[in-house]
């Protein structure tokens, strides 16, 4: 389980960033203002993306990591149930995708975002730990 929390915390990190730079880029004035220039674009780019992270980051890193973790239980528990291997990554994508309905446009491009970024990671099957970076402080006060 620790394993697969590991994953879940890293794969709403790095597809947060994802969300929030596409946001950026796609929606990068949120009140509405015309943007006159290409500068003025990438300006406002520049100052919604960390905006856009700060605010979708707590939401993803909690409802979508529960999500994630409760979606492909139930994927697990239906391909047992019908001896379909395939029918897990269908049934814990369609559950991704219910579950990032909740704000519609914004919160469901984050799910398949999250859904695709997990994937990736699981593909992989590297044992992630949260704390290997405090290994390699550990080991350079060490020697230092």
């Amino acid at each position: 389980m620790d394993k697969i929390i590991s994953r879940k915390i890293i794969s709403a990190s790095v597809s947060d960033s994802l969300f929030s730079i596409l946001l950026g880029l796609i929606v990068p004035n949120p009140f509405g203002e015309a943007i006159t220039s290409v500068p003025n674009y990438l300006f406002a780019v520049v100052l919604s993306t960390p905006v856009y992270l700060m605010y979708s980051f707590p939401a993803i890193l909690i409802y979508g990591v529960l999500t994630s973790i409760i979606s492909d239980k139930i994927g697990q528990f239906v391909s047992i149930k019908i001896e379909n291997g395939k029918s897990e990554i269908i049934m814990s994508g369609i559950l991704h995708i219910v579950f990032g309905l909740v704000m519609l446009f914004y919160s469901l491009g984050a799910s398949i975002l999250f859904f695709i970024t997990d994937r990736v990671l699981q593909k992989d099957n590297i044992d992630y730990k949260l704390f290997k970076l405090s290994r390699v402080w550990q080991f350079h006060y060490r020697s230092g």
